[in-house]
């Protein structure tokens, strides 16, 4: 791959969280049942700053867990015969809560179907919110996320990486070219 240009910085992330904390609490019209579910691996670390954003300006913690989706994809049998599975650690009752899902990429939308899946495999939400960073297109399913940090058209010759500073050093938003596309 090809890095092409920085779309975010730290800034623009930060900017775009807490603008996605402020409509979740106004969407949610408060705090009281909301908890936070972020998707491995980098939309656990926006669904925690998520819910310290939420906590700075509501007063009050919401509950987060954190959800693997692996054994739930469509693609397992393409991803290898020995799938990396992670861990799934959701410690409060899904039954009757609003639910952020949060995620750093939306593309086709096949990663919040598996999500959406092993979330109900979990327990009955009164309300399933999907939240993420960067909504590029492409959707091949019909799924859009409610609250979304920022929107990007791209080719689909082009990858969308999301970097955060818990597990890449830095926060930023950067589109690369596939070699040969």
């Amino acid at each position: 791959m090809k890095f092409k240009s920085r779309l975010l910085g730290d800034d623009e992330v930060r900017r775009a969280l807490t603008r996605i904390a402020h409509e979740v609490v106004e969407k949610n019209k408060g705090t009281e049942g909301l908890c936070f579910v972020g998707i491995h691996t980098r939309g656990i670390s926006l669904a925690k700053r998520l819910v310290d954003l939420v906590e700075k300006f509501e007063g009050k913690q919401a509950p987060m867990g954190i959800l693997d989706i692996t054994l739930y994809r469509d693609d397992l049998s393409e991803i290898g015969l020995q799938p990396r599975v992670r861990e799934t650690r959701i410690p409060f009752d899904l039954n009757g809560k609003a639910v952020v899902l949060v995620d750093d990429v939306l593309y086709t939308g096949r990663t919040a179907r598996a999500a959406l899946d092993a979330l109900i495999d979990l327990g009955r939400p009164s309300r399933i919110y999907l939240a993420v960073l960067v909504d590029r297109g492409h959707r091949e399913l019909p799924i859009r996320a409610d609250f979304v940090g920022k929107n990007l058209p791209t080719s689909k010759s082009e990858v969308v990486k999301v970097k955060t500073l818990e597990d890449d050093g830095e926060d930023a938003v950067e589109l690369w070219e596939l070699e040969g596309a």
